[in-house]
C-alpha cells in the first residue's frame, strides 16, 4: 500500500506534484492546520504530515497519530512540533535549514540601505506632501566597517554581497577559523573590536544562552557613536528597552529589525521611533524561498517514506532501521561525549579528533560522529540537528579527524571524543555498557567512571586535603543536593577531577563560590 501524506498547510502545487510523482498519496488540505479538532479526528489515517507555521503539532495531537513516520516542516522554525513526544514515538522530524538563507540575508541588506538613507521616512513625508529634501541627510554604504555577528550559513551570505558593494567587513563568531574568515574576505575580530569599530551591525547568530540579550545597554555603550544596527535573526538577541534608549540618545543613529521579543508585534518599546525601521519578520517572505522550502520538504519526506532515507532530521541521525538498535546507544554516547566538549571549550577551536575503537569502529561512524558534532556544536548554536552539525562545522573550517582501530584497552567499545583549540587539548572518553546507558570513563586523561546525568558539576583542581569537605559545604550551604560523586587523579598530590551529578539547576553564584576554593581551577556546571 502508498504511504499517505496529509499537507495542512499551504504548500505550492509543484510540492504536491513531487509527492505525487514519487508514489505518494497526498492529501492536500492547505487550511486544516487551523482546525486542531478536525486534524486530531483524521490524523491517524497518514504515514506523514507536510506542514508550514499554522499546524501545531502537540502531544496530545501525536497520541492519535498513530500511523505517522514523519514530520516535514517546509522551512527552519519548529517551533510548533513538540519534537520530544515525535521522538518518543520513533516519528522522525524533519525541516528545511538551508532553504530562507537568501532571502534572510538579502532582506537584512535592503535593511541597511533603508535605514543609511532613511528610504520609509522620506517616502511617507514626500507621499504627504512635504517637500524634506534637507531633512533626510543619508550616509553613504561604500567604506563603511560592516560588523558581522554570527557568520553561519546567512552571516557569510551578508558577507559576500557587503563585500561587493566594497564594504569593509569585520566578524565575531566563535566557530569561525581564520581559514574559513580568508576564504570569505572578512576579519575575525573579537565582540568588542567590532563593537568598538563597525558603522553597521548585524546580527545572524542562533538564540543561545550566551548570545541572548547580546545587545544589551553594557554591549550598547561600547559601540561607536552613530553606529546603525539590523536584527534579521531573533528578537531576544537585543535587550528592546535598552535599544530605545541608544537610539533616543544618538548612540544607536538609527536601527532596522525584523524580529522581536514577543510576535506578533503589536506593541514594542521599538516602536515610534523616527530613526527605526520594522518589518513583520519578512526575512524568509520571497515567493523564491517559499517555493524553495515546500520542494525540499516534499522531496525529503518523499525518499524517507519510500526509500528509507533520512535528510536534515532533527532528532535521529541517517541510519536505516536494521542499524538502529545497535547503533541508537552509541549515537547518545557520541552526542553526550561532544556536549561535555562543548559546554567547556571557550575558545577557537583547531580541530576535533574522535576515535572510535573496538566494535564500535564497525558500525556507522559517520552517522556517530554526526551526532557528535551537534552535541559538541549546540551549546553555543542551539538550532544545530545531527545532519545540519558536519555542514555547520564545515562552514566555520572546523577540521574534523575519525579515526577507527582495533580496541586497545579494557573496553569492546570506546569513543574518545578529543577537541584542539588556540589554548589546549581536552579528551573526554566513554563507553556504553550491557545496561545501554553511556558512561564517561576518562577526561583529560585521568580515569573517572561516572553515568552522564541531566544537571552536573565539573571542577579540575590541585589534589590537597579538605578540598571534597570544602566543595561540598559550599553546594550546601547552596542548598543543592549532591547525587552522585566521581572522582580521579593523576597521581597523589597531582592534578584531579570531580564529576558530581547534583538533583536541580546549580545556580551560577554557587560556581562562582566554588571557583575560589583554593586549588581550584576550573568550574563549570553542565547540562545534558
Amino acid at each position: 500500500m502508498a504511504p499517505r501524506v496529509l499537507i495542512s498547510d499551504a504548500l505550492s502545487p509543484a510540492a504536491v506534484q513531487i509527492f505525487k510523482d514519487q508514489g505518494v498519496e497526498t492529501d492536500f488540505q492547505p487550511n486544516l492546520g487551523k482546525d486542531k479538532d478536525k486534524l486530531a479526528e483524521i490524523i491517524g489515517n497518514y504515514d506523514g504530515l507536510a506542514i508550514r507555521s499554522n499546524t501545531k503539532v502537540t502531544a496530545k495531537l501525536l497520541e492519535k497519530a498513530t500511523r505517522l513516520k514523519v514530520i516535514g516542516r517546509a522551512g527552519i522554525g519548529v517551533d510548533n512540533v513538540d519534537i520530544p513526544a515525535a521522538t518518543g514515538r520513533g516519528i522522525i522530524v524533519m525541516n528545511t535549514p538551508f532553504g530562507n538563507s537568501i532571502t534572510t540575508a538579502e532582506h537584512a541588506i535592503a535593511m541597511m540601505f533603508a535605514i543609511a538613507r532613511e528610504i520609509p521616512a522620506a517616502d511617507a513625508s514626500t507621499q504627504a506632501g512635504k517637500w524634506e529634501k534637507n531633512r533626510f541627510m543619508g550616509v553613504e554604504i561604500t567604506a563603511k566597517v560592516l560588523g558581522i555577528i554570527g557568520c553561519g550559513n546567512i552571516g557569510s551570505i551578508v558577507a559576500s554581497r557587503a563585500n561587493g558593494l566594497r564594504m569593509r567587513v569585520i566578524a565575531f563568531d566563535p566557530f569561525l577559523t581564520p581559514e574559513r574568515a580568508r576564504e570569505l574576505g572578512v576579519e575575525k575580530v573579537e565582540l568588542d573590536d567590532l563593537l568598538a569599530r563597525a558603522d553597521f551591525i548585524t546580527l545572524h547568530t542562533p538564540l543561545t544562552p550566551q548570545t541572548k540579550g547580546i545587545m544589551s545597554a553594557e554591549n550598547l555603550a561600547k559601540t561607536k557613536k552613530g553606529v546603525r544596527i539590523i536584527n534579521c535573526a531573533r528578537g531576544e538577541l537585543v535587550d528592546e528597552n535598552a535599544m530605545r534608549a541608544a537610539l533616543e540618545s544618538g548612540q544607536v543613529a538609527g536601527g532596522a529589525f525584523d524580529v522581536f521579543s514577543e510576535e506578533p508585534a503589536v506593541k514594542n518599546p521599538l516602536f515610534g521611533l523616527p530613526n527605526v525601521v520594522c518589518t513583520p519578520h519578512l526575512g524568509a517572505s520571497t515567493t523564491e524561498a517559499q517555493e524553495n522550502v515546500a520542494l525540499q520538504v516534499a522531496e525529503q519526506m518523499s525518499d524517507y517514506l519510500m526509500r528509507g532515507a533520512i535528510s536534515n532530521a532533527l532528532n535521529f541521525p541517517s541510519i536505516t532501521a536494521d542499524e538502529a538498535p545497535k547503533l541508537t546507544p552509541f549515537v547518545a554516547l557520541a552526542e553526550k561525549l561532544g556536549s561535555f566538549a562543548g559546554q567547556l571549550t571557550e575558545s577557537e577551536i583547531r580541530k576535533v579528533t574522535i576515535i572510535y575503537e573496538g566494535a564500535v569502529a564497525e558500525l556507522k561512524t559517520k552517522a556517530l560522529t554526526a551526532a557528535a558534532i551537534a552535541g559538541f556544536l549546540r551549546p553555543i548554536l542551539s538550532d544545530v540537528n545531527v545532519v545540519s552539525a558536519p555542514v555547520v562545522a564545515k562552514e566555520r573550517g572546523i577540521v574534523i579527524d575519525e579515526i577507527t582501530r582495533a580496541a586497545e584497552g579494557d573496553y569492546e567499545s570506546l569513543i574518545t571524543f578529543s577537541v584542539t583549540t588556540d589554548k589546549q587539548e581536552r579528551a573526554v572518553a566513554g563507553t556504553v555498557f550491557q545496561d545501554g546507558k553511556p558512561r564517561i570513563l576518562s577526561i583529560k586523561g585521568i580515569k573517572v567512571d561516572a553515568e552522564f546525568a541531566p544537571s552536573m558539576i565539573y571542577v579540575t583542581n590541585e589534589d590537597k586535603p579538605g578540598f571534597i569537605g570544602r566543595f561540598a559545604g559550599l553546594l550546601g550551604d547552596a542548598k543543592v543536593n549532591i547525587a552522585t560523586f566521581a572522582l580521579g587523579r593523576d597521581a597523589p598530590g597531582g592534578s584531579a577531577i570531580a564529576l558530581v551529578q547534583v538533583d536541580g539547576d546549580v545556580p551560577p553564584s554557587a560556581i562562582d563560590k566554588i571557583q575560589t576554593l583554593p586549588g581550584v581551577k576550573q568550574a563549570k556546571a553542565l547540562r545534558f
